[in-house]
């Protein structure tokens, strides 16, 4: 088999993840790891369209026979940007994690796999981003492992769609008169160096940043 992994994000939290994928998927063939879409060899099997921000045009799809995105939500619900802070933030610690085949549309192809990961409520970011990243490597072994007999199951995505807009560093905001137990979820799914916690008084902006001692 002929397999890339696309990451075009180069500071994306997945790139280790991405790294240990492509030893992984060694058993099942050659694994090209590409930062560009634009890189996917012609007459590829699967291309694994993972932690990508650039659109995949529909001739860069054309190239490869399936073309997989795997997606922190409950499709069609839960479509776009940061699937998995958004959620955190409504209070949910059970995060479906959909592997399906990309399509033209965002986010509407058939769905392939789903499964789910269960937090407890007291997780920081980096942490439920290994254990989505760990998913996300189980779920690619697995559609591999049964491709292409897989691509006949495929289900239609049903219900109606929802969509989370793209997050910014403002996103951040902590409300000084509201206390740490409300904005707990926030605090979780912030980053201390590339989007920390921050509250304005006085004139004044403050950053925050929350670890767990060692």
């Amino acid at each position: 088999m002929k397999i890339s992994i696309v990451v075009d994000n180069s500071g994306s939290w997945f790139v280790p993840f991405a790294e240990k994928l492509k030893e992984n998927l060694g058993q099942f063939g050659t694994v090209d790891l590409l930062s560009d879409s634009k890189n996917i060899p012609h007459s590829n099997d699967v291309a694994f369209l993972l932690s990508c921000e650039k659109k995949v045009t529909s001739e860069m799809l054309m190239r490869s026979r399936s073309n997989i995105v795997v997606h922190a939500s409950e499709l069609p619900k839960g479509k776009g940007m940061s699937p998995l802070t958004w959620q955190i933030l409504e209070g949910k610690n059970r995060i479906p994690i959909t592997l399906f085949e990309a399509v033209e549309a965002i986010d509407a192809g058939p769905v392939y796999l789903r499964e789910y990961v269960d937090f407890q409520g007291n997780e920081l970011l980096h942490e439920m981003q290994n254990a989505l990243g760990m998913k996300i490597m189980e779920m690619c072994e697995v559609f591999l492992s049964d491709w292409p007999q897989i691509l006949s199951r495929g289900i239609a995505q049903n219900g109606e769609p929802s969509f989370y807009k793209k997050r910014t560093p403002d996103d951040s905001r902590l409300d000084p008169q509201k206390s740490l137990t409300e904005q707990f979820n926030l605090l979780r799914v912030v980053d201390n160096d590339r989007y920390p916690a921050f509250f304005e008084w006085n004139g004044r902006r403050y950053n925050l940043k929350i670890e767990i001692p060692k």
